[in-house]
Parts: structure tokens; C-alpha cells; sequence
């Protein structure tokens, strides 16, 4: 990561980094919550890869800097999960998208107690989203990840490796884990699957597991 990017006092999306508005509720983060001053660094992304800096000025921002571009990272590291009661979906996804997923899919398997459709389904993935907006600009990310789904567990299982106890160790070649609800895969799933892999030791809750795999993928890749 560019030092200045790491430095800056804030970092939010903009709809376009040559003329950088950020929207209503980013300012009020910056000027009253942060209480960011007029000279202060902010650095703004498209989260499609382009981002520069700019200074806080008179209630908005200024550019300072000129316009990066960073390529999307490579190969596009996706996890897949049932999602899980509560809050803890939104945990996972914050967690996931700190870490450095490319792309979260949401998973609806046979044991699945978490199951959305239609307008609800819209509704909980604009959520999600926002909640994947917000810790790509607390961890600095120029690229937003995906959020797609629910789609049929098997229709994953056929892209992914699904996390299994009793697994391989994950490699550079997995780009792609499914993690499962907290009843596990049902036997109907796994069904020809011979190819699982392991998050380690011990029972994890879903939430758990999709760090952890999303955090061996990443250093798989580097």
C-alpha cells in the first residue's frame, strides 16, 4: 500500500477521483465526526482501482495529488458462506472485506437457518454492501469487493472447496472456499465432492471460518 494512502486521515468513495465529491453523510463523517480540519489529508477512491489525494477545504474536498491507478489483485479470491443469525453476517462481511476478499457470495445450502428472497433478499444485500463500503474506507481498499447471492450451495460447490474437517491445507491454487451453515453440508452436497479443504483444529462458527479462510487464501496468493 502507497504510504501517502496509509497516512491520510480519511478515505472515502467517490462516484468520480478528477472531480471528487464526496456524498452528504462522508462529510459529516469528516467534519464533524472525525473533526477534520481545512488542510488535512483525504484520500478518495472510485473503488474500481483509481483513488488520489485531496485536502479537506471550506466544508469539502480539494485535490492535491494526482490520479493512481492499481490493478485489480490477482486472481480474484472469492468466499462463500451460508449466512449466518443476527449480526454476524455483517461482522463477517466487514471482517472479510478488511482482510482483502474480492468477492462474497451468499450461500442458500439444505441446512441454511438464514434464508432470504425477493425484495428481502435486495434489501439485505444493499446492507451489506454499506457495511463492505464503510470497511473498505477504514482499511484503505481501492477496490470494493463484490457482494452477490444467496445461489444454491451446490452451484458454489461446483466453483469452490468446500471447508471440511479432515481437509488439505489450503493453497495457491484454491481461489475459491465454501464455508457451510453451522449444520454443516448436508451429505446431498458433498455428494462427488472429494476435494475439501481445512481451516485448522477446531469447530469455528461460520462467521470465524470465513476470516480464516479468506485470511489463508490471501496469504495463498501473496
Amino acid at each position: 500500500m502507497d504510504a501517502s494512502l496509509r497516512s491520510s486521515a480519511a478515505h472515502v468513495l467517490v462516484v468520480d477521483v478528477e472531480r471528487p465529491v464526496p456524498a452528504p453523510d462522508d462529510v459529516h463523517h469528516l467534519l464533524r465526526v472525525l473533526r477534520l480540519r481545512d488542510g488535512e489529508s483525504v484520500s478518495v477512491t472510485d473503488g474500481a482501482g483509481r483513488w488520489r489525494l485531496c485536502a479537506v477545504a471550506g466544508g469539502n474536498v480539494e485535490p492535491v495529488g494526482v490520479v493512481h491507478t492499481e490493478p485489480p489483485p490477482a486472481p480474484t479470491l472469492t468466499i462463500a458462506v451460508a449466512p449466518p443469525k443476527g449480526d454476524r453476517l455483517e461482522w463477517l462481511v466487514a471482517k472479510c472485506t478488511e482482510a482483502g476478499i474480492d468477492r462474497i457470495v451468499l450461500l442458500d445450502a439444505e441446512r441454511s437457518v438464514v434464508r432470504w428472497s425477493g425484495d428481502r433478499a435486495l434489501k439485505q444485500l444493499a446492507r451489506l454492501r454499506r457495511v463492505a463500503s464503510e470497511a473498505s474506507m477504514q482499511s484503505r481498499r481501492v477496490w470494493w469487493p463484490e457482494i452477490a447471492g444467496p445461489v444454491p450451495a451446490r452451484e458454489m460447490l461446483d466453483k469452490s472447496r468446500p471447508a471440511e474437517p479432515g481437509g488439505r491445507a489450503v493453497t495457491a491454487g484454491d481461489v475459491g472456499i465454501a464455508v457451510g451453515p453451522e449444520g454443516g453440508w448436508s451429505p446431498t452436497e458433498l455428494d462427488g465432492i472429494d476435494d475439501t479443504v481445512s481451516l485448522g483444529p477446531h469447530v469455528l462458527r461460520v462467521e470465524t471460518a470465513a476470516v480464516v479462510a479468506t485470511g489463508l487464501m490471501i496469504a495463498a496468493r501473496a
